[in-house]
């Protein structure tokens, strides 16, 4: 399977070599994708038969991310990817996994899918606008929220950066 249209469209904005880690990586199409640009990659998935395919592109972490702690706690990444996920508890921790001068690249499903497939139930569509208030302190580059054709689906999908710290003014010191 190919890396999303939305990946594919925003990777440009990771920097050069940058670390990527896909949450909830699945057989690892995004991994894959950063892997052959020469990106290191770690995916973390709770299925074993996903960590052990997606072993040889790069880090692997087997791990509950709904009901057991953060596997990579204080790491932070030049680009998190999340696809066809949602965890609601988890959105800060991954908004807070991109680091300085990094991007966060999240395509999930949006309410009115239930209206043309899975997922249907509320739990896992996100909200009108709840994909832009989860990124509050990132800039937006950019940002979708209704219905795409082939497959048909409603989705939510945003390309955010964590703006690098300001360097320092330093402006001469004058003693009176």
């Amino acid at each position: 399977m190919e890396a999303s249209d939305w990946i594919q469209r925003w990777s440009h904005l990771v920097p050069a070599g940058g670390t990527v880690l896909d949450v909830a990586c699945g057989a690892g199409r995004h991994m894959r994708w950063f892997s052959e640009r020469n990106h290191p990659v770690t995916g973390v998935d709770k299925a074993l038969e996903a960590i052990e395919a997606v072993a040889p592109l790069g880090e692997a972490v087997q791990a509950d991310i709904e009901n057991g702690p953060w596997p990579l706690p204080g790491r932070r990444f030049d680009c998190v990817v999340v696809t066809n996920y949602l965890w609601r508890p988890l959105l800060p921790t991954i908004v807070d996994s991109v680091a300085p001068g990094g991007v966060l690249l999240y395509e999930t499903f949006a309410q009115g899918n239930e209206t043309v497939g899975r997922p249907a139930r509320p739990e896992f569509l996100l909200r009108p606008s709840e994909l832009l208030r989860a990124c509050e302190g990132l800039r937006i580059v950019a940002y979708e929220d209704g219905f795409l054709d082939a497959p048909a689906r409603f989705v939510q999908r945003i390309a955010a950066v964590r703006e690098p710290p300001s360097p320092l003014v330093r402006m001469p010191l004058y003693r009176f």
